[in-house]
């Protein structure tokens, strides 16, 4: 198996990079003097990392739910760097509607961003991680991988999905010397709430109540720094042990525990029906 050579600097290649988490870590890697294949759609929105940080930096449009794209960009960032270390699954949308109220088109274009499209860019990276015999794939989830809010619930879902696809992943690779990581902040001041990443279904009135009442939670949230993710994700793609799972934010752990320890409790309390069920 080989091995990178530590005192390199690594090779990223990020989707996303143009907003939020994205251009955050990527220039979180610049920065320190690591190279990055940086990825968008509109390549305009991150030019001005290449005036930054010169032939560090590679940029390249892509649509992740453009497969051939997919394969053509990891393919120059490859041939361009000589080899790539981290592969970050950045790009997202959320998609705002009740189960009712989203139409199936909507569904079906949220999963192949969230969901298909970074199974594209796994696909298209594991024969060269793979034959080198190292590499690190991240993805960016959400702590909304492990529990729902109501009017989001097909994004959480993308996110149920994003972990399963990533945790099997991550059994599936371990032989090759690849690690997998899935990253799930919490609530952060990023431009996930704008235009570019949310879309809204058609509202039915019957759930005004309801919807006036998420929205005015969701105002109260408290939301973490995004620049402060920066350090979290260096030390976790310099560990040499990285985690399957790692939180970002300060109140996840809380959540999950509870969302958790409610199941637990209805399991029990229905074991004596599913005891009966088995034969």
């Amino acid at each position: 198996m080989t091995n990178v050579n530590t005192n390199e600097p690594k090779i990223w290649f990020i989707t996303g990079s143009s907003r939020g988490f994205g251009r955050v870590w990527t220039e979180a890697a610049l920065e320190r003097g690591d190279k990055v294949a940086a990825t968008a759609r509109n390549v305009d929105s991150i030019s001005d990392f290449k005036d930054k940080y010169g032939d560090n930096v590679l940029i390249l449009p892509l649509d992740v739910t453009q497969p051939e794209q997919v394969e053509n960009a990891v393919k120059t960032a490859h041939e361009y760097f000589g080899r790539l270390d981290i592969v970050i699954n950045n790009a997202g949308y959320s998609l705002v509607g009740t189960v009712e109220e989203a139409k199936a088109d909507e569904i079906r274009a949220m999963y192949e961003t969230n969901v298909l499209g970074p199974v594209s860019v796994i696909q298209a990276v594991l024969p060269i991680l793979r034959q080198q015999g190292f590499g690190h794939i991240l993805g960016t989830s959400s702590s909304l991988g492990h529990y729902v809010v109501p009017l989001i619930g097909y994004y959480c879902s993308s996110k149920w999905a994003f972990e399963a696809i990533y945790e099997s992943l991550a059994i599936e690779v371990k032989s090759f010397g690849i690690n997998v990581t899935i990253i799930e902040p919490g609530a952060y001041a990023t431009e996930f709430g704008s235009e570019n990443s949310l879309k809204f279904s058609e509202n039915f009135p019957q759930y005004e109540p309801l919807r006036s009442m998420v929205f005015e939670n969701m105002s109260k949230l408290e939301r973490g720094n995004p620049d402060a993710t920066a350090k979290a994700i260096l030390q976790l793609v310099d560990s040499e042990q990285p985690p399957l799972r790692m939180f970002l934010g300060s109140n996840n752990l809380n959540e999950i525990r509870q969302t958790y320890s409610d199941r637990i409790k209805v399991w029990e309390e229905w074991q004596d029906v599913a005891i009966a069920a088995q034969s």
